[in-house]
């Protein structure tokens, strides 16, 4: 950081008074330059120095050498305030009028009214952080070994720098095991997007696709179905068009040929570098404000889980709450590099702010709990019971702890029935099921998911370009030699070459005549003619819709007597 000149040209000019009050500097008559080339000479002096130190309390002392040891010998100024209390930032005539420098509110301002402590910014990834140092040569100037610190011996200090550890719960209850449904959901959710326009927007579906989708999933939550979107977005397998929801197709294929594992990898991998996916907007009870404050959702979480792999055991179940608690001592800032608790805009179910640091429980410690209850669990990485996790294999692959898993798929096909039912269990490869569902209508969903062949089905196919003879091959495929069950291979042929039947039921209103020649008539005068639809007949015709109330007038003044009938469907 800067050194001793730089840290006096930042300050306030109203400081340096009381600098030279606090140091002993004679200010009569200098000028601002002048009171500064004074000052440097006197901080550097270790005399001076260690007397001002001798005049410090413990608390104080504490605070500096806490900050010289620090990563950088620097601290973010929010972390700094949060442990040694804010700063008041004041000009000349405040100063003479408060004296910060001999009545100090708290032990930061202690330090800083003393010339010991500067601030400065720098920047951090894309973040422009403001830091809390000591000048670079003041350092080399204090006693820092008049401490209580120099009675530590080396294996002490070392174990000081190290994380506190968790312990392992033994009393578990409410256990929920990982599971890999998510790929099964995930797949549903692919192939209905392939067949349907969708529309999103703010990173979500709209309530009538939740409503179609959400009886096909294995899991009915709309949060999981809200984070299958974003992860797949992520994992480059679904593109936005126009806030349209359309798979990418070769990354699908790929993606659905894979082995189970491999798409837990894939996917576990994309939510922790996702940014379009915002964790914090899908907690439970938590509703931030977009408001123009920076969130990066990718650097938080990759925060955590880097804490996280020091923290966890790689086996046994350990105390959510007792995680947050950590993180809260040695990480607090995980989401917000720059220390700002004030700017975020986020409120509680009771429509309350949650701002200052006093929130962070209820901000990021729900955040932290959410990270392990929602995506890790959803994804197969965590086992969770109450208030407990514990790392599966997967996990623990995730955290660093191992290699990824590889276990061995058995290949199963898809069973077709002579009723005309494909029956399809989780084994079968996903991207099979994502295929057979763009022509076959679900029936059931779960293990065994239930699939049907018909008339509908196969119109939708075809407007994914997929026709009858598309549909005979897959089938073909899963027979392995078999016929074909003949309720299917009737409805194939009745729609091979595209074959369409459409039928409609409409109801009309019919005028009937007495003689052919009489509706000849009709149609012959213009004046009845623009009431007129098609002819059924001889002696009968359509009349257009709400026109015949008008028809029978002008019929009357024509002297044309007709028999005009309103016929309904049967019900």
């Amino acid at each position: 950081m800067k050194n001793l000149v730089a840290t006096l040209h930042d300050y306030d000019p109203g400081m340096l008074p009381a600098l030279a009050e606090v140091w002993g500097v004679d200010s009569t008559q200098l000028r601002d330059d002048e009171m500064i080339a004074g000052l440097q000479s006197v901080m550097l002096d270790p005399q001076m120095v260690e007397t001002i130190w001798d005049k410090l309390e413990e608390s104080t002392k504490a605070a500096l050498q806490l900050l010289v040891s620090s990563a950088g010998q620097r601290m973010k100024i929010g972390q700094f305030e949060r442990f040694y209390g804010q700063i008041r930032k004041m000009g000349r005539g405040q100063i003479q009028k408060e004296q910060p420098h001999l009545a100090a509110q708290s032990i930061a301002e202690a330090l800083y009214y003393r010339g010991l402590i500067g601030e400065a910014y720098d920047k951090v990834g894309d973040n422009v952080i403001c830091f809390v140092y000591v000048p670079t040569d003041v350092i080399e100037a204090l006693p820092l070994h008049k401490t209580s610190y120099e009675r530590l011996d080396d294996d002490e200090t070392a174990a000081a720098d190290e994380l506190p550890g968790l312990a392992l719960i033994d009393d578990v209850s409410d256990i929920s095991p990982a599971d890999t449904s998510i790929i099964d959901d995930l797949t549903t959710l692919l192939a209905y997007l392939q067949a349907n326009s969708v529309t999103v927007h703010d990173g979500g579906f709209a309530d009538d696709l939740v409503n179609a989708i959400m009886p096909h999933l294995l899991h009915d939550s709309e949060i999981r179905l809200g984070f299958m979107l974003g992860v797949a977005v992520g994992a480059n397998l679904l593109a936005a068009h126009e806030d349209r929801a359309q798979p990418r197709r070769d990354p699908v294929r790929t993606f659905l040929s894979g082995t189970r594992s491999e798409q837990i990898e894939l996917l576990s991998r994309a939510w922790l570098d996702c940014i379009n996916y915002r964790d914090l907007w899908h907690v439970p009870g938590l509703f931030p404000d977009d408001s123009g404050w920076s969130y990066d959702a990718a650097a938080a979480r990759h925060s955590v889980m880097s804490l996280l792999g020091e923290l966890a055991p790689e086996h046994g179940w350990i105390s959510i709450n007792d995680l947050i608690e950590v993180i809260k001592d040695v990480e607090p800032d995980f989401q917000r590099p720059d220390g700002d608790y004030e700017s975020w805009y986020i409120r509680n179910a009771a429509g309350e702010f949650l701002k200052g640091f006093e929130s962070w429980d209820a901000v990021e410690g729900s955040l932290i709990e959410f990270y392990l209850i929602g995506p890790m669990h959803w994804l197969g990485l965590v086992d969770i019971g109450e208030d407990v996790a514990r790392l599966t294999a997967y996990g623990r692959s995730f955290l660093g702890f191992s290699d990824w898993p590889q276990p061995v798929e058995a290949a199963h096909k898809i069973d077709l029935r002579n009723d005309g039912a494909f029956i399809v269990s989780r084994r079968v490869n996903r991207f099979e099921r994502f295929q057979l569902a763009r022509f076959a209508q679900w029936v059931g969903s779960g293990d065994p998911y239930v699939y049907r062949l018909d008339g509908d089905s196969i119109q939708r196919a075809a407007a994914q370009n997929i026709n009858a003879g598309h549909i005979q091959a897959f089938i073909a495929r899963h027979l392995d030699g078999k016929p074909m069950p003949i309720p299917i291979a009737k409805l194939l042929r009745s729609w091979q070459d595209d074959a369409r039947t459409s039928l409609s039921f409409e109801s009309l209103t019919v005028l009937r005549t007495n003689s052919e020649e009489a509706l000849d008539k009709i149609f012959a005068m213009p004046v009845f003619r623009r009431y007129l639809g098609a002819r059924l007949g001889p002696m009968a015709c359509v009349i257009r819709e709400r026109q015949w109330d008008d028809l029978r007038e002008k019929l009357g003044e024509h002297g044309v007597e007709v028999d005009i009938s309103k016929l309904k469907p049967a019900r």
